[in-house]
């Protein structure tokens, strides 16, 4: 099934259905994205809209696995290289100056990118004084990114993007090799905490140094992207980072007449007021 077999009808009538009966708003995200996710489950579940109406009214458990289904996001240790290596040229020298740096990795899947992070601060030696809160709506890649196990065959590319940054070392310093899998070290996680957070309807619950949230705001409309970009401004101290993804912009003449670029190529920012 394609997504032109899942009507704009039919979509908003399931978005109804799930805010109702879970408590649950899609109200933000983009329609476009969200009808090729449905439709995708629908294809490779086997089920017509009406089953999918049925199992999300009457089966409570089921509810979970499908917003598992419709928001998983691809990810991978040191995606876009370029980007680490602006973080460490040219935010971390900042962060350096302080004593306790808290980073929020937003909407952090199976927890890639979070570790990504970890191996930078601690090849600079900032690890030991930082606190890594990586945070997403999916209890299942949270809970993945916990274990902190991935596939071993993984590990060439993830190894390839952080030799592109130019740090020292090796990546296979940060995990174990057994069988098939890699298993990242301990001492990455003892300053990291994963925890489940919904960006639409969840507020601040910290003040950190930088904030990271790339290839998340594509996903949502204009006026839900707003509002999440004032819960970041919101949870960042004075003169804090925040890292966006790509294709994403800061929205509003308001807001981004409160934050200075570090890098307009990478989308890095700081708040300055």
């Amino acid at each position: 099934m394609h997504s032109d077999k899942l009507t704009s009808e039919e979509l908003e009538e399931l978005i109804n259905w799930i805010n109702n009966i879970h408590g649950f708003s899609f109200d933000g995200y983009s329609r476009a994205s969200l009808k090729r996710r449905v439709a995708r489950l629908l294809e490779l579940r086997n089920l017509s809209f009406y089953d999918l109406k049925g199992l999300l009214i009457n089966d409570l458990d089921y509810f979970e696995e499908f917003i598992i289904d419709v928001t998983v996001n691809v990810t991978e240790m040191f995606r876009d290289p370029l980007f680490f290596g602006a973080l460490k040229q040219k935010v971390f020298p900042y962060l350096a100056s302080f004593q306790e740096i808290k980073i929020w990795s937003a909407g952090c899947s199976t927890g890639e990118e979070v570790y990504s992070l970890g191996v930078l601060l601690e090849r600079d030696g900032l690890y030991k004084r930082t606190f890594l809160y990586g945070t997403d709506i999916n209890p299942k890649a949270i809970e993945t990114a916990r274990r902190g196990i991935y596939s071993l065959s993984n590990m060439k590319q993830y190894s390839e993007n952080y030799n592109r940054i130019g740090i020292t070392g090796s990546l296979s310093d940060f995990y174990l090799a057994k069988y098939d899998a890699a298993l990242i070290a301990g001492q990455l996680k003892k300053n990291t905490l994963f925890s489940v957070h919904n960006l639409v309807s969840d507020g601040v619950f910290n003040e950190f140094q930088m904030i990271c949230c790339r290839n998340v705001l594509i996903y949502f409309n204009a006026e839900l992207q707003q509002r999440v970009l004032q819960l970041f401004y919101d949870s960042l101290c004075p003169l804090g980072f925040l890292c966006l993804g790509a294709k994403e912009i800061l929205r509003g003449a308001e807001l981004s007449k409160r934050f200075r670029i570090i890098d307009k190529f990478q989308n890095i920012y700081q708040k300055i007021s």
